[in-house]
């Protein structure tokens, strides 16, 4: 299959082309400078030009507390290039897989939310992914869309790695104890993203997390252990623990598709990376 990779240079887009390169995919990877997807004409020139079968875009502003004060950045990224990116794939039938996120939710349910619960975001963040999907669907292409959560991995700023930094820096770390999720290892979501760019004709929306739930305090709980870090991990709150932009307190995805995604529980994830950290 002849595979894009966009935000290639990012944690989840590098692991996504490695992987398909190893299934013997032949694959194009591109990022910032190479192309602006927010540039729809140079976009659909691109896209015209490298004549994909499908696409698998990982390009996203991520910053959750700065899209609070950048939202049109933040839905220039998230928003307009995921729309060019579709506008530009549909008429050369070339499958969209789009990676989304748990923030299009408010979180104000408690049990698992489905691809057909309606969204209701909190923050800039959500809104601006949000509409990304809308523009990913109303292209008239056909598109995977992708909501996942929590993500950590090999090549990119996030929570674990941040965790195991502060925790040979202090002797204690503050975790909140309200904020429940599934997290997620690329090293899990990569090869169903691959899979799904593969499944011609299973279009929407889908939802791709590691199996389980638990809370931030939880998964570095887990984390320490398994890594044999000594760090106290004590519990704090949402509301102790403020940040610009609001997070839901229960972004936990289930799945109600069949076939839907099916990822490894999220305590795997910890150890894959971990293994990963220590091998690399």
């Amino acid at each position: 299959m002849r595979l894009l990779v966009t935000g290639a240079a990012g944690m989840l887009g590098r692991r996504v082309v490695a992987d398909a390169r190893a299934l013997g995919h032949d694959v194009t990877g591109i990022d910032l400078p190479d192309l602006d997807l927010t540039d729809a004409e140079a976009t659909a020139t691109r896209i015209a030009a490298l004549a994909p079968e499908a696409i698998i875009n990982c390009a996203a502003y991520t910053n959750v507390d700065a899209a609070e004060e950048h939202e049109d950045v933040a839905l220039r990224v998230n928003g307009d290039a995921a729309g060019n990116l579709a506008r530009a794939a549909t008429p050369i039938g070339a499958r969209l897989v789009h990676v989304s996120t748990d923030y299009v939710f408010d979180g104000a349910k408690d049990t698992p939310w489905l691809e057909s619960d309606p969204p209701g975001p909190l923050g800039a963040y959500g809104r601006t992914k949000l509409a990304g999907e809308e523009q990913v669907a109303e292209a008239g292409g056909e598109y995977a869309i992708v909501r996942t959560a929590w993500l950590f991995g090999a090549g990119g700023p996030n929570f674990c790695d941040t965790m195991l930094r502060l925790a040979s820096e202090r002797d204690s770390v503050s975790v909140v104890t309200d904020q429940v999720g599934s997290p997620t290892w690329a090293g899990h979501l990569s090869p169903a993203l691959i899979e799904l760019a593969e499944r011609r004709g299973d279009t929407g929306i889908f939802h791709g997390v590691g199996a389980g739930q638990c809370s931030w305090n939880e998964l570095t709980i887990e984390l320490f252990e398994r890594a044999g870090v000594a760090c106290r991990v004590l519990p704090t709150t949402s509301a102790e623990f403020r940040r610009p932009a609001p997070r839901p307190a229960w972004s936990v995805l289930g799945t109600e598709r069949d076939p839907g995604v099916v990822l490894p529980r999220w305590e795997d994830g910890v150890q894959g990376h971990l293994d990963e950290r220590k091998n690399a």
